[in-house]
């Protein structure tokens, strides 16, 4: 039975090639979390195309949504906000979601919650460690960003430095495709590194002023490749792709240890698509050793999807934090207070 003190938050999210809806109790618990993944459709093209993401997501998202009520046992009338990503993303994609919310919300009276794509995915650590509460260092590494963050308060954020370029989980993508890998790249670079040894050595991705700088390593690896086939000289491509993780996450480590010697934190998370990687997460415990806490989010919540959009949306419902019907996509939203590159 529903507790009246409950809050109840429909998560929608579609700002890349995942159609995702969730319920969401108390910012904390998942009651259901559905991603209906367009890789399949994608994999041909070795990449999302924009509109015919778009366009799966339309058929899609009332589907996903019907489907994560239902697996929450829940109806719309015991929901208490949708929250939806309107930022950062594909302004197609997030389109569609937002669009639906909106009808959503203004058949149904509930209040809509715009939440910021970025500050989803550092709340995916709140569903995974129910205990994790601000202040934290949040290392940031999503497709399409790339930063550390000194998490102050659930909506407080200092953007310690961040990638001047590429993102991490892009340069991943780019690195795969080139070795000839099947999208997405970044899981299949991960099992190659298993696999090789990282006998190419690659300059570090920490430039002069302490931010990050993928354009560099990805194109590394482009030139490695092609001037080996240039050549006729074959290459261990599970040495490239060892060779190429390392020096991608190496960098952020070393970074992080810095910043951490620096503020003293005791508590550290992990956020983005390339928190899933194994040779990240095997790196970011050896800071345990360090007396500081490791929070990695599960890995079904390191990726795009809706359960962590409806944990932040359950925040800005707490500080009354609502959109009106006039709430519109915003492809290139930063991180809230995030302040240009140092």
């Amino acid at each position: 039975m529903k507790n009246i003190n409950d809050i109840y938050i429909l998560g929608i999210e579609s700002s890349c090639d995942e159609t995702a809806a969730s319920v969401v109790k108390n910012g904390r618990q998942i009651l259901s979390n559905t991603v209906l993944s367009q890789v399949d459709i994608h994999k041909i093209y070795g990449g999302v195309v924009p509109e015919i993401a778009s366009r799966n997501h339309v058929e899609a998202i009332d589907k996903v949504v019907r489907q994560a009520l239902e697996e929450a046992n829940l109806t719309l009338s015991d929901i208490n906000a949708v929250a939806v990503t309107y930022g950062a993303g594909l302004v197609g994609a997030l389109l569609v979601g937002v669009s639906y919310a909106k009808g959503l919300c203004q058949a149904s009276g509930l209040p809509l919650i715009a939440v910021n794509h970025i500050e989803g995915h550092i709340c995916a650590n709140y569903l995974t460690y129910a205990d994790l509460e601000p202040p934290y260092t949040c290392l940031l590494t999503s497709g399409g960003h790339t930063a550390i963050v000194n998490v102050l308060d659930y909506d407080r954020y200092d953007v310690v430095c961040s990638t001047v370029d590429d993102a991490v989980g892009e340069a991943f993508d780019k690195a795969a495709r080139v070795l000839g890998l099947p999208y997405p790249g970044g899981p299949q670079i991960d099992k190659l590194e298993n696999q090789g040894e990282a006998s190419y050595k690659f300059h570090s991705v920490v430039i002069s002023n302490g931010n990050f700088s993928y354009s560099g390593l990805k194109t590394a690896v482009i030139n490695l490749v092609h001037t080996a086939e240039q050549k006729g000289e074959p290459i261990n491509k599970a040495d490239v792709a060892a060779s190429f993780c390392h020096a991608a996450i190496d960098g952020l480590i070393e970074r992080l240890a810095q910043v951490i010697a620096q503020s003293g934190a005791k508590t550290i998370a992990v956020a983005g698509g390339v928190g899933a990687n194994g040779y990240l997460r095997k790196r970011m415990t050896e800071f345990e050793k360090q007396g500081i806490r490791v929070c990695l989010p599960a890995l079904a919540l390191c990726g795009d999807n809706a359960a962590m959009i409806a944990s932040r949306g359950y925040y800005l419902y707490l500080k009354g934090e609502f959109a009106d019907l006039s709430l519109n996509a915003c492809p290139t939203l930063k991180l809230r207070g995030e302040k240009p590159s140092r």
